[in-house]
């Protein structure tokens, strides 16, 4: 008898490719600048590339385990599978003809020219058979893809592939390898030669070649004896959802880094190929055990993210957004230490409409600072070249006792994370590793200085991570204090997290997996222990994902009391709304613009006892049972209002948002008849640089005075 479904919660993977479709609406926008639109369709192939390898791999081994069970949703594995084959196929034809019938033609009307090699001029193909000739050719390596002679393809890499055939009458040397009839060879695309190949520029209009379809066209040149019967480009995705062993006792960097060199040859799960019906794609898909649904013929350029750097060019220039700075916030002084404003208020930075500048200021004082005499942070993600990394070298070398928890198991940024670890160590810091079976996802930072009136203790926590980059482009808030109670709870968390103790109750912050669950369970049942008719109970809460089945059924029981819950949900939702007797009072939006947004803030009514939490973590089993995350509230009443108008205004934005409905289907919003248009990016950062311009206007003028001689 077969299980009948219920309606009460999305899919995980649908609802993830569904943010992907979302992404590729602002592709497809006509309103956006064609340059950010070529980019918006970069994001949506890095996001595939990292959901088959670890989404749809993931699904791939319970198949091949045999496992029938279901999801929350009733899908098992293999109905998943079928179901995410179906909506990439058709989300990827789309991102396809938005590529080549819509933003590569814009593009070369506006000066950018992408030439195939199908439409080169006897100029162009001397100059691209010149630059085969003499700089490609000698990298080239063909490899057999017969038999026993199957090349391993490393994962994301290009490769073009001949399909040969023996010109007759001419001698072969068979006496070290027997060809097969029709032999198949594989050559990947040199890495180390730039992709873009620009061409000759005429009358005004930039063009550019790619290296792969000049290997595809004179890769002749490589098989002597043979013709090439057929040629495609070619891109394979891996399965990556390897996991270090915790519990053997190993070498814990040695296993990390045997995961990272597994993930470069691993068992394909898509192929990505250039040309439809061709002999070679059955001969791959034999020879990687792949289905007709694994494999994505694409009618044009493979690799969407690298051929952005033609953006690198003066003839971009106007095809991208205008400019947003990044304001140092108006309510601090540039190039002054924090300590004495710290005493006297809490600072909250919100980026990157404000800059990333004082965190780093903050800890580069401290590194400096012969006061201070100790700092301890987590490092999930930073940047390459990062300043944080270089404050807490300087810090440790100035003879500061500097912890550092640095989580090696930060997916595809572990290969850097255990580089940061390494340096660290080099310079005297106490680099902590991880925690067996949990990952330290938490964004804090404490200082602790020597003072007239004793040690006083300063934290950061945020929202994102330590990543000057990302703070460019991912919206973010974090928290500045000296709150007595958050800094002895921060020292609990680090002393828990990096040593033996036992657990303790901690005054203001929340820490999964202990308590930030159950916080929010009991949050939302308060709502609806206090939600009158009269005075309804609301919660706001802004995220990046809502997938926990325990958190969904509490809103569910809190609609049904007549709690209004607005969810603004960047990513992943697995929460139905607008169900009649089980989430009317629900709605669920979500906004992609230019700044990716990342922010985690919790708000609720309480009776009109209103509190606002910020946190490291999203609604998701994997936040609240298997990472460390930490919630902070915010107390300070203008930092409040602050945060409450944020969230207030997310909710009222009809250029950017789309709503989630009932059978699973988003929309976009847009300005009704008569209704003014909120764009809530715009209108934030207009605010910051308002508030920019009128602290630099209230910076007290020097006056000349005239004096009599």
């Amino acid at each position: 008898m077969k299980k009948e479904r219920t309606n009460k919660f999305f899919n995980r993977e649908l609802s993830w490719i569904e943010f992907n479709a979302r992404v590729l609406h602002e592709a497809q926008r006509h309103d956006v600048p064609l340059a950010e639109r070529l980019k918006f369709l970069g994001i949506v192939s890095s996001n595939f590339d990292e959901f088959f390898m670890v989404r749809v791999a993931g699904l791939k081994r319970q198949v091949q385990a045999g496992s029938t069970k279901t999801d929350i949703a009733g899908m098992t594995a293999q109905e998943q599978l079928t179901a995410i084959a179906a909506r990439t196929h058709q989300l990827i034809t789309e991102q396809y003809d938005c590529l080549m019938h819509d933003i590569l033609p814009k593009l070369a009307k506006a000066g950018i020219e992408y030439v195939p090699s199908s439409a080169y001029t006897p100029q162009y193909r001397a100059l691209t058979k010149q630059i085969f000739d003499n700089e490609v050719f000698p990298l080239l390596t063909p490899l057999r893809a017969e038999g026993s002679c199957q090349p391993h393809l490393i994962n994301r890499k290009m490769y073009a592939a001949f399909k040969l055939s023996p010109i007759p009458d001419i001698q072969t040397d068979s006496s070290i390898i027997t060809p097969a009839e029709n032999p198949l060879a594989i050559v990947q695309i040199p890495t180390a030669l730039s992709r873009i190949i620009w061409l000759p520029a005429e009358d005004g209009i930039r063009r550019f070649a790619l290296l792969e379809d000049i290997i595809a066209e004179y890769g002749t040149a490589l098989f002597p004896g043979y013709s090439v019967q057929e040629k495609l480009i070619l891109r394979v995705t891996c399965d990556a959802a390897f996991a270090v062993d915790e519990d053997t006792g190993e070498d814990f960097i040695q296993a990390m880094e045997e995961v990272l060199v597994q993930r470069q040859t691993s068992v394909p799960v898509r192929l990505v190929i250039n040309t439809l019906n061709s002999s070679i794609q059955n001969e791959l898909m034999q020879q990687m055990h792949l289905t007709a649904d694994d494999v994505f013929t694409v009618n044009g350029i493979l690799d969407i993210p690298s051929l952005t750097a033609i953006l690198d060019t003066d003839a971009a220039r106007g095809l991208t957004y205008s400019a947003w700075n990044n304001f140092y916030p108006a309510t601090l002084q540039k190039g002054e230490p924090l300590w004495d404003t710290l005493k006297q208020r809490d600072i909250l930075l919100h980026v990157p409409y404000e800059s990333y500048e004082p965190v780093i200021a903050f800890l580069n004082d401290a590194a400096a600072d012969p006061d201070v005499l100790a700092i301890k942070m987590t490092l999930y993600r930073t940047s390459g070249n990062s300043p944080i990394i270089q404050a807490l070298e300087n810090a440790a070398q100035n003879g500061k006792q500097v912890t550092v928890f640095v989580e090696l198991k930060a997916r595809f940024d572990e290969k850097q994370n255990i580089s940061w670890a390494d340096q660290l160590e080099r310079a005297g810091v106490i680099v902590v590793y991880g925690i067996v079976n949990l990952k330290v996802h938490a964004k804090i930072l404490l200082v602790v200085r020597r003072e007239h009136e004793g040690i006083c203790r300063y934290v950061h926590l945020s929202t994102g991570n330590y990543n000057d980059k990302t703070a460019r482009f991912y919206v973010d808030m974090s928290l500045f204090t000296a709150n007595r109670d958050i800094a002895n709870d921060a020292t609990q968390f680090f002393n828990i997290i990096s040593g033996y103790s036992a657990i303790q109750t901690m005054k203001r912050l929340a820490m999964a997996p202990i308590n930030i669950k159950s916080q929010l369970l009991s949050m939302i049942e308060r709502e609806i222990q206090q939600s009158t008719p009269e005075s309804p109970g609301l919660i706001m809460a802004k995220m990046n994902s809502l997938a926990h089945h325990e958190i969904i059924e509490a809103l569910y029981r809190a609609s049904r009391a007549g709690v209004r819950i607005m969810l603004n949900i960047r990513g992943i939702c697995m929460l139905v709304p607008g169900v009649s007797g089980m989430s009317e009072n629900i709605t669920v939006i979500s906004i992609i613009d230019r700044y990716l947004e990342h922010t985690r803030m919790f708000y609720f009514y309480n009776g009109g006892s209103e509190e606002i939490y910020l946190s490291s973590a999203d609604w998701m089993p994997r936040n609240l049972d298997r990472r460390v995350e930490l919630m902070f509230p915010v107390i300070q009443q203008d930092l409040f209002r602050t945060i409450k108008s944020t969230l207030e205004l997310y909710f009222s934005d009809n250029c950017k948002s789309h709503t989630l409905h009932s059978n699973g289907t988003w929309t976009a919003n847009s300005p009704q008849d008569g209704e003014p248009a909120i764009r809530a990016q715009e209108m934030l950062y207009n605010k910051y640089k308002e508030a920019s311009s009128l602290a630099e206007g209230a910076i007290p003028l020097e006056f000349v005075v005239r004096r009599s001689n």
